[in-house]
């Protein structure tokens, strides 16, 4: 199972394109488009279930995938349509306060990730708490080689200071100060369009699954 080269070649005429007028002009071009994605997704699934005990090959596409269209009310760019793909996989599909897999599609910009993006206070409490008491584990986890081979921790996401109640001289600090904990891989085009798309993706999800489990330990799940 890959993404179809016209599943890109229409996200890149959305992208140049992007306008009711157009959009409605070639719906059937989406309908392809997003009927790849959805399989592709679903079969992603499937194989994703059994590298994580987390994710059920049973959970419902349709509740993972993200509508294209753009909630322009409190933005400046006022364009209606996203120009990519995008499916939140986890136990609560798309819709979770905890750590999940993100996959994006789009042209020149394709990645996956997984981890916990901005979790709500008490989740980031929890989390902040378990790398002040196991800080060497979660280094172990993102200095081993297959992680720091196929994962991006990605650390941009984070407080200008020491949070409350951590020193800024703590061995930790810039970890402590993250806001989200994510790790993510890049794909080119090529690598989405290759019938070995899935177990490429795969690759990076296993590097990163002692990462995801220690947030869910952090979370006390498990």
């Amino acid at each position: 199972m890959q993404i179809s080269p016209s599943t890109f070649i229409f996200l890149k005429q959305l992208r140049e394109n992007n306008n009711r007028e157009w959009f409605q002009a070639n719906k059937e071009a989406y309908d392809l488009a997003h009927e790849n994605v959805k399989a592709f997704v679903t079969a992603f699934i499937i194989q994703l279930a059994k590298v994580d005990r987390y994710i059920s090959e049973d959970i419902p596409t349709s509740k993972c995938l993200f509508r294209i269209y753009r909630d322009t009310r409190f933005s400046k760019d006022k364009t209606p349509y996203k120009h990519w793909f995008g499916a939140g996989i986890s136990v609560a599909g798309r819709k979770l306060n905890g750590p999940e897999y993100y996959l994006h599609i789009e042209p020149e910009n394709s990645f996956v990730a997984g981890g916990y993006w901005r979790p709500e206070k008490d989740h980031l409490a929890a989390i902040r708490q378990e790398i002040d008491y196991n800080g060497k584990q979660f280094r172990d986890i993102i200095n081993a080689s297959n992680f720091r081979e196929l994962c991006t921790l990605n650390q941009e996401d984070k407080l200008k200071k020491a949070p409350s109640g951590y020193e800024v001289d703590h061995p930790e600090i810039e970890f402590l100060k993250l806001k989200s904990f994510t790790a993510s891989h890049s794909f080119s085009d090529n690598e989405f369009m290759s019938k070995n798309a899935i177990e490429s993706i795969l690759k990076p999800i296993t590097a990163m699954y002692d990462f995801k489990l220690f947030l869910h330990h952090a979370l006390d799940e498990g």
